[in-house]
């Protein structure tokens, strides 16, 4: 008689966590987030704490080992370690939340607490698979230019405990119907009225995909043949073309060696430096070109930056990578960690960059946020508070399995359109690349593989939105504030 109630704690959960997966790309089913929080929101009524910690786990689990599948074909122990990570965070916030009255308050503001942890701790953070990101295609992504993606996370967690309220005391759904239609106004009202910056200029752009097969490993030759496809695909941009953007780390260099000693099949800075010049000049044109090699100064370090010329070929500056990937760029703790998976790791850590996320440019100044720095909200937001008038995302996902990342990567670029009000013009070797504008609509994406060059006129933008004026800042007071309230149980006492 016991195992019905059993099975159905452990089906609640399961069914909540898989529904918000189900939100985020490559399925992007935006509106099974606000059920799968509706659920969740059920499954903690009258719960004690461990119940609570339990059911918080599994929801973790289920949302996150799904959709960060991919992960298993570089790392398996590294996906088993993100999913728990995340679902402890889950289960915690699960915890604190009150299981009667003052929930609902508590958990819209847990729920957007933990998102940010997560994206801030540990390694840095690891915002992938994130409720913003499931509605970068959905009705409520404009909220990410008034503030940002938290404010995404507060509404679907308020959009779920209506559902939750309907389903569970359908006597109120003249109130709760009411309430959905304040807060559709008041979400319309805000997009409306929120600036987000505005056009000075137009100019044309060319976004460069070299294409070649996924999950490839660098290799000495292979690197050659990257920088190959990617000569290649270029000599098809037409002319005239304001500015050509490369992936990342296309320009993968061996160490300079005497000229009587160098490999033809290999490819070297001198000679990917002369024909990026050619390119530059011969086209009249911008190029950035992202580039990886050992650091010439610290022999245990590596390079990852992206690198501007002129239309004379001459350099206009370069960028380094800010944030780096935890166990892909750089191993926390590698003294411990090399014990037990030493030949899956990097040798050497990419030295992060200091500087601001602008390049300065005949252009005016180019926002540049390498690859895995689009997840982090706060990289674009620095980039236009920079005056960028245009932000582009160089970026390289041919070694990953599947498209979950690839297509996760759009979603987050696509935020951060919004929430900048700047073009966006995300470029992969073999991958997805796609130009989106200012109201985060794709209008041109490549297929994973190949070959391809898209054009498009876009603008050079100035101006804030309300988010990069303010950051995030207001949403973490919101968010602690309405936690804080649903813990004080007393006040909502008849």
């Amino acid at each position: 008689m016991k195992i019905f109630p059993l099975r159905s704690a452990f089906l609640k959960p399961l069914v909540a966590g898989l529904l918000i997966a189900a939100s985020v790309p490559p399925w992007g089913f935006w509106p099974c987030s606000f059920i799968g929080i509706a659920i969740l929101d059920i499954s903690l009524v009258n719960k004690n704490a461990r119940k609570r910690f339990g059911l918080g786990f599994l929801v973790g689990l289920s949302w996150l080992l799904p959709s960060t599948f991919w992960m298993i074909d570089l790392t398996p122990p590294g996906w088993i370690a993100a999913g728990l990570i995340h679902s402890s965070f889950l289960a915690i916030g699960m915890t604190l939340v009150p299981p009667k009255k003052g929930r609902q308050l508590a958990l819209v503001g847990i729920l957007t607490l933990v998102e940010l942890a997560r994206w801030r701790f540990p390694f840095g953070g690891v915002p992938l698979a994130s409720i913003p990101i499931g509605q970068a295609s959905g009705p409520i992504a404009p909220l990410s230019k008034v503030a940002g993606p938290l404010l995404i996370v507060a509404v679907v967690a308020t959009t779920g405990c209506f559902i939750s309220t309907l389903i569970r005391t359908p006597r109120k759904t003249l109130k709760v119907i009411t309430s959905a239609l304040i807060l559709t106004v008041g979400i319309g009202t805000l997009t409306a009225f929120a600036p987000n910056g505005h056009e000075v200029e137009s100019i044309n752009i060319a976004v460069v995909q070299g294409g070649g097969p996924q999950r490839t490993r660098a290799t000495p030759t292979g690197s050659a043949i990257v920088f190959a496809n990617q000569v290649s695909a270029t000599k098809s941009v037409t002319t005239p073309v304001d500015l050509i953007v490369w992936p990342e780390n296309v320009v993968n260099p061996d160490p300079d060696l005497p000229e009587a000693d160098k490999n033809p099949s290999r490819l070297y800075s001198d000679d990917a430096r002369l024909t990026l010049e050619s390119i530059s000049e011969s086209m009249d044109t911008v190029i950035a070109a992202g580039w990886f090699h050992r650091d010439p100064n610290d022999e245990s370090s590596n390079l990852n930056y992206v690198e501007v010329l002129e239309p004379g070929g001459q350099t206009a500056g370069r960028f380094d990578k800010v944030r780096t990937v935890p166990f892909g760029e750089f191993v926390p703790l590698r003294g411990l960690v090399e014990r037990f998976a030493k030949n899956s790791l990097p040798a050497r850590d990419v030295r992060p960059g200091t500087e601001p996320a602008v390049i300065e440019t005949s252009l005016g100044k180019l926002g540049v946020v390498i690859s895995w720095e689009v997840f982090f909200e706060e990289r674009a937001r620095e980039a236009a508070e920079n005056q960028a008038g245009i932000i582009i995302n160089p970026t390289n996902g041919a070694s990953y399995w599947l498209t979950q990342v690839q297509s996760q990567q759009v979603a987050s670029s696509q935020l951060r359109a919004i929430e900048t009000g700047r073009w966006l013009l995300q470029s992969a070797p073999t991958g997805f690349s796609a130009i989106i504008d200012p109201s985060g609509k794709v209008l041109q994406r490549t297929g994973i593989s190949e070959q391809a060059v898209m054009q498009a006129n876009v603008g050079i933008r100035t101006g804030n939105t309300w988010y990069t004026k303010i950051g995030i800042w207001p949403m973490l007071v919101i968010s602690l504030a309405l936690f804080g309230l649903g813990r004080r149980p007393h006040l909502f006492s008849k």
